[in-house]
């Protein structure tokens, strides 16, 4: 007897009775939920949960972001003063003074993409990937908006 005849065997004598494909929907994309800190690598823009750490506005996040990495990763975020406001998918960082980033950089991917999946989680029913971010110094011109995605697989 083959491997498949016996395994049959053993799956009816069990009482597995075999079925059809069972649909379950689409397959899962976009961000995951929980709030993350992005942080710059070699390889890109890498996310680490915040573990035991309750944040409650937008602000707060930028501010663990500014904090020590974890090792092997980078924060190439340079605020001054700063304030962050979001509503619905819409979020915009008010910096003093002028803004270091292109707009095109890690630096401003990590803002983006922290307050994106903030943004999500303060907002349960927005998804990280819908969030746009604008960023507005005091001098200079606004950049963005920008979605996470703008900046991750660069």
């Amino acid at each position: 007897m083959g491997t498949a005849a016996l395994l049959g065997a053993v799956l009816v004598g069990c009482g597995v009775q075999p079925t059809g494909v069972i649909g379950a929907g689409e397959p899962a994309s976009g961000l995951t939920r929980g709030m993350r800190l992005y942080y710059a690598s070699a390889a890109g823009l890498r996310a680490v949960p915040l573990i035991d750490q309750e944040v409650g506005d937008l602000a707060g996040v930028l501010k663990l972001l500014g904090q020590e990495p974890p090792e092997g990763l980078i924060s190439l975020v340079r605020l001054g003063g700063y304030s962050a406001t979001g509503s619905g998918t819409r979020v915009t960082v008010s910096i003093e003074g002028l803004y270091g980033g292109s707009g095109h950089d890690q630096g401003t991917g990590q803002v983006v993409c922290t307050l994106a999946r903030a943004q999500s989680v303060l907002e349960p029913k927005v998804r990280a990937d819908d969030v746009e971010v604008t960023l507005r110094p005091s001098e200079g011109a606004a950049l963005g908006p920008y979605r996470c995605a703008d900046f991750l697989n660069r």
